[in-house]
């Protein structure tokens, strides 16, 4: 490599509507696009996401050549804040679950060639074992050293606590969430990868922020975000997205995992990287390559329906490959009919 050496039958509905009323600064201008269906098609056009997609054989320059296509608009966006990188590391022992770490060689080489990176952190909360077991099992804790980064588990970070659902008892439970993930001094990187899943249908970008943001210190929080089932996990991710969210989307499709994921399934070669400042039109366009329909995933049609991204594909602009060309249809896991439970309506009594 040259460049190298995401009444209780209407509870759901009421409370989609109150999440639309959360303040969301950073996603006020959209949340106002929405409401407004007669914007002229010029301004409209004018305002595609942008989401670079690569595909070759060389794993980290896939992911930084992704990022090159953004580099004065993440320079700009950095400033003086430190990068966290968060990789998704659901197991510390099962590589194929877990974050690259080529992918995250990609990212810090990019931000050394645009000159930030002086203050970054590979931040990560596993959801079983200690963060420093995964840094070390996958190759992070060398890979940190030569590019001057630090290794933090955020299990041993301060907090903010949210509210979440939980289908047993409809009545809100509090979820501590990482205070480095929620710093507006902080610019949040989530490197996340291609993963089908066993409970909302496939894991991105997002769901690797949200999730992996709950604290394990003194009691795990990350089964309270799960919400109890297929309906409250999909409808808390949204929740929590409207303040917990990646500012940057870097989805590692070289080697993504269908069937029984986020943990048990099988891999799948698809040699693509995908990268946008729109983590909802990243995870968009993944979906695509993953021959998923979108339709299927709850979180991220809510974070649609709220104006957090962008999620038409005919309103994002792919820098790259055409997506048709690289589609592999990721086998989903065996729960499927279970899970799309979310897209029912919930029965009174």
């Amino acid at each position: 490599m040259k460049h190298m050496s995401l009444h209780r039958r209407d509870f759901l509905k009421t409370s989609l509507l109150g999440g639309l009323a959360l303040g969301l600064p950073w996603g006020g201008r959209r949340l106002l696009a929405a409401a407004e269906p007669s914007a002229a098609p010029a301004a409209a056009a004018a305002s595609l996401s942008r989401v670079a997609v690569t595909a070759g054989e060389d794993r980290a320059d896939l992911t930084f050549q992704a990022l090159k296509q953004f580099s004065g608009p993440i320079a700009a966006a950095i400033g003086d804040k430190r990068v966290i990188i968060k990789p998704n590391n659901v197991s510390t022992v099962t590589p194929l679950c877990a974050t690259d770490a080529k992918n995250l060689e990609g990212i810090l080489e990019f931000l050394h060639s645009i000159g930030k990176d002086k203050n970054v952190v590979i931040a990560e909360s596993p959801a079983g074992g200690p963060a420093s077991t995964g840094f070390d099992n996958y190759g992070y804790t060398p890979l940190a050293a030569k590019y001057g980064a630090k290794l933090f588990d955020l299990d041993q970070d301060e907090y903010e606590t949210f509210n979440c659902i939980s289908e047993k008892d409809f009545r809100p439970h509090l979820v501590r969430a990482a205070k480095t993930m929620l710093d507006p001094n902080n610019y949040i990187i989530s490197a996340a990868k291609f993963k089908t899943h066993d409970t909302v249908v496939a894991t991105l970008s997002l769901k690797n922020v949200v999730v992996g943001s709950a604290l394990k210190r003194g009691g795990n929080d990350k089964p309270v975000i799960h919400g109890g089932g297929f309906r409250g996990l999909n409808y808390n991710i949204f929740t929590m997205a409207a303040r917990l969210h990646p500012h940057l989307a870097v989805i590692d499709g070289y080697e993504g995992m269908e069937g029984n994921g986020p943990i048990h399934g099988s891999a799948v070669n698809s040699r693509v990287c995908v990268v946008s400042p729109d983590w909802l039109a990243a995870d968009r366009v993944a979906v695509e390559l993953m021959g998923i329909d979108f339709a299927k995933i709850g979180y991220l049609n809510y974070c649609a329906r709220a104006g957090m991204g962008e999620a038409d594909l005919a309103k994002i602009e792919i820098l790259g490959p055409a997506l048709k060309d690289h589609i592999k249809t990721y086998k989903l896991a065996n729960n499927i009919d279970q899970q799309l439970i979310w897209m029912q309506p919930m029965k009174n009594g």
